[in-house]
């Protein structure tokens, strides 16, 4: 029921998905007769993989998180999340409202033995492949325990997605030299080093772009200004490339040469792409999608939930943190 389209993106892009997937059910969460209309439009009733939970309340996307978890106890948000509580289903996905659904997920799933935090990563492209990086905004104030233990999800989610033994971690700094940054930062270097993770060192915004690195850990109000710095520049360039080869006959035609070009050019920094970002810390699987995404935006988001399922993400980082604990305590 969220995001800035609500029901006629989240339908199409369901209905869509399990076309292509036949191996994944879906749970459609809020008001049933909007659904139902919804599908009825695209001729998507008979689909058996395909069930409706109804939900009487919604959570505006302005409304504040406090306020959503004391008075929209039948939301959409916190009905589908008690799906997931209950073990109904496997994963939330949601395109609303960030604060509530981090402060409903955290009230309902509870956080991860040994995590004080959740923490919002997503993954960012770069010239060898893609960097995920957290948080992106769910912690604006962090202390050095707290970069520590994203590092340690980070590298738990970038280890079971992409299947890397031992991910590249690094902590972004206005620098790399060991005397830059506050003592936050400086002090997280130092635990970061005994931690046991594969750590190298400092990382510049730039890095997280061109640097063989798979993790990059910061706190969420520089992690949420970078990503949206991201997400502009990509616009941007995307902008002027169209404007260029528009400027008259000749550049059309260069640019009808260039299509293909242009076409995986544009998709590997189309922010659609990477749309899904996972809440990590929490007792089961939370991913948010941008409130802005369309249909092909929100199936990505849907396939991040379904990996971070069949790979049992919040298992593993139980059990990484868990080990991490029990390893600091004996030195």
């Amino acid at each position: 029921m969220g995001g800035d389209f609500g029901v006629p993106v989240i339908v199409k892009a369901a209905v869509e998905y399990l076309e292509n997937n036949n191996d994944t059910s879906l749970i459609l969460v809020g008001n049933r007769e909007l659904i139902e209309s919804e599908l009825g439009k695209i001729n998507s009733h008979s689909n058996a993989r395909l069930k409706i939970y109804h939900a009487s309340q919604c959570i505006e996307m302005n409304e504040s998180p406090s306020r959503a978890l004391r008075t929209k106890k039948d939301s959409s948000m916190r009905v589908a999340i008690n799906l997931v509580k209950e073990g109904i289903a496997d994963a939330c996905v949601s395109a609303g409202n960030t604060g509530a659904l981090m402060a409903t997920a955290r009230y309902v799933l509870k956080t991860l033995s040994g995590i004080d935090r959740p923490a919002i990563i997503s993954t960012i492209p770069s010239i060898f492949g893609h960097t995920y990086m957290l948080d992106l905004g769910a912690n604006i104030g962090c202390s050095s325990e707290h970069l520590l233990q994203f590092a340690v999800m980070g590298a738990v989610l970038a280890s079971a997605m992409d299947d890397i033994n031992n991910p590249k971690v690094g902590l972004l700094n206005i620098g790399e030299e060991e005397i830059k940054g506050n003592e936050q930062v400086k002090k997280a270097n130092e635990m970061l080093r005994q931690s046991g993770l594969n750590y190298i060192g400092y990382v510049e915004g730039g890095d997280v772009y061109c640097r063989d690195v798979n993790v990059v850990v910061c706190d969420g109000f520089v992690g949420n200004v970078s990503l949206k710095a991201s997400e502009g520049v990509a616009k941007t360039i995307s902008h002027y490339i169209k404007l260029e080869f528009d400027r008259n006959l000749f550049t059309r035609f260069c640019g009808l040469l260039a299509l293909p070009v242009l076409k995986s050019f544009s998709q590997r920094i189309d922010p659609r792409c990477y749309n899904g970002a996972s809440l990590l810390g929490l007792r089961g699987v939370v991913i948010k999608s941008h409130g802005s995404a369309d249909a092909y935006s929100f199936q990505h988001a849907i396939d991040i939930a379904r990996v971070e399922a069949v790979k049992q993400v919040p298992e593993l980082i139980d059990s990484r943190i868990a080990a991490y604990l029990e390893n600091s305590s004996t030195q």
